[in-house]
């Protein structure tokens, strides 16, 4: 397994294919606008070494029983699962922010394993044993793996084949004897600076149609063909400097345009199966939609503690706060909980996957995209106005020789310095307002989507069945028709 360093060193030897502020990037482990993001998953390798967290970090092979990261793992059973969430709370607690290179291509591979044994089973491809002999790879070179679903979409009333133009959804242009070339784009997909690979999923439901436009691969990073842009943030800007107003962590999010890239048979796990892009959607929100609840339960530890220091720093004792506090723990075990229990309820898949209950992860994805900004406003309360953007000066400022100390000295609240106290108003500030906001409202799909999932699978006639049985009700009462 790769050390944090050996990790840094692997994005290193990529080709250069980012860009940031209309500049290419040339080593994504020293720009300032990509190295928080790469010092933010270099902790995931670093975790494994460390006694506290191996156990989460790390597992075993079920193909060749060697010690390998859980994030290259498949997840066989509801404790293999279960780990996931563990990762993805651990993750957060150690950086405060995403970690979507060893995350989201985690949760693509597994979706996949499953779909292409079905897939081989019904059309006698063998798209299972080219995932199988990737996952493999992906082990023994301990790649993170961003994943890729979400498409530029175009005209949403329109389904990808009738958009005015095409590339709108990635698409298969051409199929040849050795393999396929893609053309279109994803955005604003998490970890790319700091992954090796990244996994592409169809980003919908395709009929027939729409074909083309089902298409499952993975890809090096810096595959010819490939442009990959960084999005931005108002707080970005404070990233191109070294000082106390950013953590050394964070996430970035990026679009990738892909101009006739070729990606080679082995590398291809679905092309033209429009029937399965279902099964992929469905596989793939249950897994990310449970576990995600990790993910801002581990932030949510972090804004407890901020909050807590926060309150010490103001010269107060965080007793004061208990109610609130204990609200945020709340928040915080209401999601990871309800993920853990969709799990407890999910089902292993043929394949030996494993697979989270569909309708409870999709109600956990309503409560992420809810219960963290009730934890957010709740930190930023007890802070006071000192968390908010635009209530403290800068680093430069505070460090001044000519004013910094008068800033100092006006900053110090109790027994607390005042640099410090500013440094714990940043952390609030970018854990409520800046880069641990991405991916509470539409990490994994928007809640409306949820919600729609919710409906599907709720069995509201089996309910009102209950009903009249308890009363003794005969009578067929009907759903009224449609007024016209």
């Amino acid at each position: 397994m790769k050390t944090a360093e050996e990790y840094k060193e692997s994005l290193k030897r990529l080709r250069p294919n980012i860009y940031k502020f209309g500049k290419l990037i040339e080593d994504v482990t020293t720009d300032p606008a990509t190295k928080r993001t790469v010092e933010s998953h270099s902790r995931c390798f670093a975790a494994a070494y460390n006694p506290e967290y191996e156990e989460i970090f790390t597992t075993t092979s079920n193909f060749t029983g060697k010690k390998i990261f859980r994030f290259n793992s498949l997840m066989m059973s509801e404790e293999d699962v279960i780990g996931n969430s563990k990762l993805k709370r651990a993750c957060y607690r150690l950086t405060g922010t995403c970690t979507g290179g060893v995350c989201v291509g985690w949760n693509c591979q597994n979706t996949l394993y499953a779909v292409t044994y079905d897939m081989d089973k019904e059309y006698n491809t063998n798209y299972h044993q080219r995932l199988e002999n990737w996952i493999k790879y992906a082990q023994e070179n301990s790649l993170a793996v961003a994943g890729a679903l979400t498409d530029p979409k175009g005209d949403r009333s329109k389904k990808p084949s009738q958009q005015s133009d095409l590339d709108s959804n990635l698409r298969v242009v051409e199929i040849k004897n050795d393999g396929i070339v893609i053309r279109g784009a994803k955005v604003m997909i998490c970890g790319v600076a700091a992954s090796n690979e990244i996994f592409l999923l169809p980003g919908g439901v395709y009929g027939e149609a729409d074909k083309d436009f089902a298409v499952a691969c993975v890809v090096p990073r810096d595959i010819e063909g490939l442009t990959i842009v960084e999005t931005t943030r108002p707080s970005d800007l404070r990233e191109l400097e070294d000082n106390f107003d950013m953590p050394q962590t964070g996430i970035t999010q990026a679009y990738l345009m892909f101009d006739n890239v070729f990606v080679p048979n082995e590398r291809v796990f679905m092309c033209g199966e429009y029937k399965y892009t279902r099964d992929i959607i469905n596989y793939f929100t249950s897994t990310y939609r449970a576990c995600i609840g990790a993910c801002v339960a581990g932030q949510g530890d972090v804004m407890i503690g901020a909050a807590v220091l926060m309150a010490r720093a103001n010269g107060l004792s965080s007793r004061v706060f208990f109610d609130k506090l204990i609200n945020m723990s709340i928040n915080n075990e209401v999601t990871y909980g309800l993920g853990i229990g969709a799990i407890a309820l999910g089902k292993k898949h043929p394949s030996g996957v494993y697979f989270p209950d569909q309708l409870l992860a999709n109600v956990n994805k309503v409560q992420v995209a809810t219960l963290p900004y009730e934890t957010k406003r709740l930190t930023q309360d007890i802070a006071g106005g000192i968390g908010e953007t635009g209530c403290l000066p800068s680093c430069q400022d505070i460090e001044n020789p000519q004013y910094g100390a008068l800033i100092e000295k006006y900053l110090k609240a109790g027994e607390t310095s005042g640099k410090t106290r500013a440094k714990i108003a940043r952390l609030i500030e970018w854990l409520t307002l800046g880069a641990g906001v991405p991916g509470t409202m539409h990490g994994g799909g928007s809640p409306d989507g949820a919600r729609l999932f919710i409906r599907a699978l709720t069995p509201f006639d089996k309910y009102v069945d209950y009903a009249k049985k308890i009363m003794n009700i005969e009578e067929d009462v009907k759903e009224p028709e449609k007024s016209k």
